[in-house]
């Protein structure tokens, strides 16, 4: 008897942890979430977090409280997010220029990108434009490599400075198509159309969305994008891997919380925020931009990952570059 009561009261407590577990998955969230976003108001990520997280938000009854840390190159606002709380209310947004290229370029970074972050969703990533002033003496991309190899060190490229995702994606482009360049670091993009409007710099890689109003303007010229495949929203601009097979390039962003946060609300919030990209409208809004949307599981965002640091370890190997 006193054994059958052990055994009772065995059951008892597995049911009730598992009726405590049950209610804790079915409150969450019970309060506001706070999103970081390691970038100012305008950024990719903090755009996209507002336009995801305010049709989560009211799916969910909680608010999405947008929290802008820029700083430090995002290092700042992702260090916040790994040293949060790991109870699914503070999550932020990533992108792979922060969490991938930042780890590979700098000695010391106050995170590590695959042991202090918990994937969530990705969201969406773009794709890089190779843009250069009208009056430069090339049409299309053939011929800017040509000019290149022809005038060794002359072609002026702005990037956002030494170890920025935009100098690696320019050092992939200049070594998978064998020519050589003169880097000219900036540090922002803005500095750099400035001065490539104004014929100081012959050419850059940026990220279509923000090239392409140029071009429509007529003050800058795309001579294709880093794309596979030509853009559906884009048809008439090439793409670089038509001239340099395999090459493509782009950013990508992501919500992602602490490690160490239940994969019952990283589960939750991966569906939640998938089923907000699906919606028509948001969908209009970010093929516009001519974004890619991802509606995958966070383990693919893991492999992404993943495979970024694969990617641009063996490039900063290739070319010698030395962590600053």
């Amino acid at each position: 008897m006193a054994h059958g009561s052990l055994w009772e009261r065995c059951a008892l407590a597995l049911a009730g942890l598992a009726i405590s577990g049950g209610t804790l998955a079915q409150a969450y969230p019970a309060k506001t979430i706070r999103v970081i976003i390691p970038a100012a108001a305008g950024d990719s990520c903090d755009v996209l977090s507002r336009l995801v997280g305010y049709k989560v938000a009211e799916k969910l009854g909680q608010q999405f409280a947008i929290d802008n840390r820029p700083g430090a190159g995002g290092q700042l606002g992702l260090q916040m997010i790994a040293q949060a709380p790991t109870d699914g209310y503070t999550i932020g947004c990533g992108q792979g220029g922060n969490m991938v290229v930042v780890p590979i370029a700098y000695k010391k970074v106050a995170y590590d990108t695959q042991k202090d972050f918990a994937p969530i969703a990705l969201m969406a990533s773009n794709f890089l434009a190779l843009a250069v002033h009208p009056s430069v003496p090339f049409r299309n991309v053939r011929d800017l490599i040509a000019y290149a190899k022809a005038n060794p060190g002359k072609l002026t490229f702005g990037t956002t400075g030494e170890g920025a995702f935009l100098h690696f994606a320019t050092e992939l482009f200049r070594k998978e198509a064998g020519f050589t360049y003169l880097h000219v670091p900036f540090k922002s993009t803005s500095a750099i159309f400035t001065d490539m409007m104004g014929g100081r710099i012959d050419a850059t890689l940026g990220s279509f969305i923000s090239v392409q109003p140029h071009a429509v303007s007529g003050r800058l010229k795309i001579l294709g994008v880093a794309r596979a495949t030509r853009a559906p929203n884009y048809p008439d601009y090439p793409t670089i891997a038509e001239t340099v097979p395999g090459y493509t390039s782009g950013g990508w962003f992501g919500f992602i919380a602490p490690s160490g946060v239940s994969k019952e609300v990283v589960s939750l919030l991966n569906r939640e925020m998938n089923a907000a990209m699906k919606l028509p409208d948001v969908r209009e809004k970010l093929t516009a931009f001519g974004l890619e949307i991802h509606t995958e599981t966070p383990e693919y965002f893991t492999d992404v990952i993943r495979r970024d640091f694969a990617l641009w370890g063996k490039l900063a190997k290739d070319i010698g570059f030395k962590p600053q």
